[in-house]
């Protein structure tokens, strides 16, 4: 039977069959335990597409990128360069590109101030997308906020270096799995099994957190406004986090890696250490706390301007 031949937790002497079987489920628990790979990521660009459709386009594009590499990594694993692809620290090094890039499309995504408005015609990313909101605002004494739609290469471009991250999933597809293949015909399939199983669920994430963006009981704009206002900000402090720990890591691997067994015989909730951390900061602390907040300050807004506007009536 094939399923006494699956084991997820630590996949020995499989074979055939059983190493797609294999690598297709860890990769649906990759994408459903706390990573700090896809989550952080996964979480930004799907909440700022404000509805299921855009949320769910956001997840599958950054999952396709990361099957890709994923394909190709497991490849090169079969070809003999498994010990370069899970090479310890490096890790921290994807944290700090990986990071800066959240950074940069975060200040893409969400400004504040006032902008002047010929910024328009001479800034090419500030484009017809790109409004501050004012509604309101005179009422609130407010910042103006100036948000920008999140472009597809964004997500794209995250899911394929984000791929290049290191943890104990990777250790098993380049390894155990891809090695176990028949030919270097196929041995880009674990990798390939193993993204499609993350994008299955990372596409179902994304458009729950794109239904909760769109289901806030405020007006189309004001949805917008909030979903934009969370991704921008869960990327910009979300990737300072990265960088940071990326720093620290490098620095201080020692201390970095240290981490507190919970006994849970299963990836990514077996330690708790620096990359849970990442996830809970940039997730919970950034981006459902923005929400939240955001949300309560635009029914304010909308309420006081509906309110102005039944005085003047």
């Amino acid at each position: 039977m094939i399923g006494a031949t699956i084991n997820l937790w630590n996949p020995v002497h499989v074979a055939g069959f059983a190493v797609i079987v294999t690598a297709l489920l860890l990769g649906m628990v990759h994408g459903i335990t706390p990573d700090e790979h896809t989550w952080p990521i996964t979480f930004s660009y799907a909440i700022g597409s404000y509805s299921s459709r855009r949320g769910l386009r956001a997840g599958l594009i950054f999952s396709a990128a990361f099957t890709l590499q994923r394909a190709l990594a497991s490849e090169l694993a079969y070809l003999g360069f498994s010990r370069f692809l899970t090479y310890g620290n490096a890790d921290y090094a994807i944290y700090l590109v990986v990071g800066a890039l959240m950074v940069w499309a975060g200040v893409l995504i969400v400004r504040k101030g006032r902008v002047p408005f010929h910024f328009h015609l001479h800034i090419p990313w500030l484009n017809k997308d790109s409004e501050a909101v004012h509604s309101g605002q005179e009422l609130t004494g407010e910042t103006p906020v100036w948000v920008q739609d999140p472009r597809p290469w964004m997500p794209a471009l995250h899911g394929f270096i984000a791929g290049w991250g290191f943890g104990a999933f990777a250790i098993i597809i380049y390894t155990v799995l891809a090695p176990a293949m028949p030919s270097a015909a196929l041995g880009w399939v674990p990798g390939a099994m193993f993204g499609l199983g993350t994008t299955i669920v990372q596409v179902l994430a994304g458009a729950v957190f794109g239904r909760i963006a769109a289901r806030r009981g405020l007006s189309p704009e004001a949805i917008r406004q909030v979903a934009l206002t969370v991704a921008g900000r869960t990327l910009t402090w979300g990737g300072g986090a990265f960088v940071v720990g990326g720093l620290f890591g490098l620095a201080f691997p020692g201390v970095a890696n240290l981490s507190v067994a919970t006994g849970l015989h299963i990836h990514n909730l077996d330690q708790i250490g620096l990359p849970i951390f990442l996830v809970m900061f940039s997730v919970v602390g950034i981006g459902v706390t923005t929400m939240i907040r955001e949300t309560r300050s635009w029914t304010r807004r909308e309420r006081a301007a509906r309110a102005a506007a039944g005085t003047l009536g």
